[in-house]
Parts: C-alpha cells; sequence; structure tokens
C-alpha cells in the first residue's frame, strides 16, 4: 500500500485564481495547473526569499519534497509566460493548519486537515480502525479539548 501524501501547511490562500495573457479568446488559450503549495513554494522562495531549509520547515515537508514542488511551479510558470498559457492556481494536497484526531472508543490518534474538521463534525466521519463516529480534534478550545459542536461553534467565530 502506498504511504499517503504528507499536508504541505501554507500560510496563505490566494485571492486570485486565474492568470491570462490576454482577454481574446479565454476559452481557447490552453492553461497550467499550479497547486496551491506550489504557489506557496514560489511565494516563500522567490517573494519572501527565505532560503529552501527555511521554506521547507514553514510547509512542513522536507528539503528535498520542497526543492520537487518548487521546481514544478517555476516549470508550470515558465511554460505560461513563454508560450502564452494561462495559469489556473487550484487544488494540491495542503492545509493551513493540521490537528491531531482521536478516537474515544478505540484510542487511535492520527493527523488531519484544520479545512476537513468540517467532515470530522458530521456524524458521516468515521474512525478508520473502529468505524466509530467518536471522534475529537485535540486542539483546544478555550482550555477543552473540543468536540464537533465546540468545533461548529469555533468556526461561527472565525
Amino acid at each position: 500500500m502506498a504511504r499517503p501524501k504528507k499536508w504541505r501547511k501554507i500560510e496563505k490562500i490566494p485571492s486570485i485564481f486565474c492568470f491570462v495573457p490576454s482577454e481574446d479568446k479565454i476559452e481557447s488559450i490552453p492553461g497550467n495547473i499550479l497547486k496551491i503549495e506550489e504557489l506557496e513554494a514560489i511565494r516563500l522562495k522567490d517573494l519572501e526569499g527565505l532560503e529552501q531549509e527555511e521554506c521547507a520547515e514553514k510547509m512542513e515537508v522536507s528539503r528535498p519534497t520542497f526543492q520537487r514542488i518548487l521546481l514544478s511551479a517555476r516549470e508550470k510558470i515558465a511554460d505560461s509566460l513563454v508560450n502564452g498559457k494561462t495559469v489556473h492556481i487550484e487544488g494540491g494536497n495542503f492545509t493551513q493548519n493540521i490537528c491531531k484526531v482521536q478516537c474515544i472508543d478505540c484510542d487511535k490518534e492520527w493527523m488531519e486537515s484544520l479545512e476537513n474538521l468540517e467532515s470530522i463534525r458530521s456524524e458521516d466521519y468515521h474512525c478508520p480502525v473502529c468505524g466509530s463516529t467518536k471522534i475529537v480534534c485535540r486542539q483546544t478550545c478555550n482550555g477543552k479539548f473540543f468536540h464537533r459542536n465546540c468545533c461548529k461553534k469555533r468556526k461561527n467565530q472565525q
């Protein structure tokens, strides 16, 4: 069985998700899809000017993984600039925060994207080991571990 991809931690979600070389016949212009973690790698290395080791630490990946993400992003951007292609920013395996999740029934612990808390709050989310819906995120909320209802309150407060 293949190892699951590690979440790439990002600080900023882009506000613009598409760049086009001209306004003429946008539908017929070929494009590249730049993953959100690739954009984050470009932001950290090329815009912020951080060293690769610092960038990798911020994204919580290894330095070789950061290098692969950065090279992929630069190749797509160069192709778009040189060949007049659009750039669509979407998808990827990213999170803005990582939460430790635990099953109350079997004590299984795993890491989950904070963005997945919506599904953790739903009754459809199950423990991968025992199938229980009694899942707790180990982030703290006013000094207490929060459960489904507290997660919902926390999201409404944001």
